[in-house]
């Protein structure tokens, strides 16, 4: 487990984690057709046609829109849960978010507010960088918990120490970079006997393979809240649009300071956001190709490298154990033109892995295939 303790001085911020692969972006762009960004989740597929007219026609760009999220957009959430997840979440109990980095960046400084006598954030001890970055925003400490030998966050390793001081857990299923599928349940049982509260970041849950989607809303509302996204789900990255719902207490208790704060989806965004969670062909259509793409690209990375590649259980990232992250990535951009992210960005538990996220059209990905495969 890795401690790292509020900052006591001037907050020198370190340098962003993708901008460190920019040396080997020349490298890979020697490639006839250039380099193939493999680094970011960013989607390039584009998003439904529906959405965008809805996004240009909706006529809401006037006034300021509710921060906690029109009717009409918290509504389309709630169906959506109910259709795709199973769970019933009344309208009251959820509420928009400015996608759901903001949200992950946030949160620690807004639940500090709440509970001033905590300052700890603990979180998955290989995971999205903004879950350490947004407690060190919101002048705590933050504490990272390892996974067990199933993938799933191993609760028990947690200090006691830290569970007194503890503000929130997050857990990611499934896990951004790994693809593991988190314990929901088990996460939920002990955030309730630690009156610890779980932020279940599920942005990547229309992605699920092994099984079907999972949210830790299926074990009751209280003490929980689930933060989602169309940033994947739809292509919407660029529109940033996601939403939170759990606990009562709690999601009023975020909503009216960040009403405060002005957090605010624009009225737009909000109008297209109802279209696409209404919708669940582009889904599918969106899971076809990611599937597609990590099939072709694990089978390819396998022969080229000699490392038996492991499918994900969900997202769209493969998680692929080498000797040393940096000087695969290194590999990868000179026989491949591709630039994938070494595992260290997700912290010092991911040092010897690499993540390739296979975001990239199809052709983009068959041609990185091709490179490999020439150079196998």
């Amino acid at each position: 487990m890795v401690a790292i303790e509020a900052p006591t001085g001037a907050f020198a911020p370190p340098p962003y984690p993708y901008d460190r692969l920019n040396r080997l972006k020349p490298i890979a762009d020697a490639f006839e057709g250039g380099s193939v960004d493999l680094s970011i989740g960013t989607p390039f597929d584009p998003p439904p046609a529906a959405v965008i007219e809805a996004l240009a026609t909706s006529g809401a760009e006037r006034g300021y829109p509710p921060s906690v999220g029109t009717p009409v957009f918290r509504t389309a959430c709630s169906n959506w849960m109910q259709r795709r997840l199973g769970v019933d979440v009344p309208v009251d109990q959820i509420a928009a978010a400015v996608g759901s980095k903001e949200f992950v960046a946030s949160l620690p400084g807004y639940m500090k507010l709440r509970h001033p006598e905590r300052d700890t954030v603990l979180y998955p001890a290989i995971s999205y960088p903004s879950y350490a970055m947004g407690a060190t925003l919101g002048q705590c400490r933050s504490v990272s918990v390892p996974f067990g030998p199933d993938g799933a966050l191993d609760l028990g390793a947690v200090d006691p120490a830290d569970i007194d001081r503890a503000l929130l857990l997050w857990v990611n299923s499934p896990g951004n970079p790994t693809g593991h599928l988190d314990d929901l349940e088990a996460a939920a049982t002990w955030g309730r006997s630690n009156g610890i509260p779980v932020f279940s970041d599920e942005c990547y849950i229309e992605f699920t393979w092994d099984g079907q989607p999972r949210t830790i809303l299926e074990h009751g509302l209280d003490g929980v809240v689930a933060v989602h996204s169309l940033s994947k789900r739809s292509n919407l990255a660029g529109a940033r649009a996601g939403f939170y719902a759990g606990d009562a207490e709690i999601v009023d208790f975020l909503k009216s300071v960040r009403q405060h704060g002005g957090m605010l989806v624009p009225g737009p965004v909000q109008a297209a956001a109802a279209v696409a969670f209404d919708d669940d062909m582009h889904v599918e259509e969106q899971r076809d190709r990611y599937h597609s793409r990590l099939e072709l690209l694990a089978d390819v990375i396998s022969e080229w490298s000699g490392i038996d590649v492991q499918r994900p259980g969900g997202a769209f990232y493969l998680w692929i154990p080498v000797e040393d992250g940096w000087q695969f990535t290194e590999r990868l951009a000179a026989e491949g033109g591709a630039i994938v992210s070494p595992g260290e960005f997700y912290g010092v538990d991911g040092t010897n892995f690499v993540r390739v996220a296979v975001v990239q059209p199809d052709d983009k990905i068959e041609l990185v295939a091709r490179r490999l495969a020439a150079a196998t």
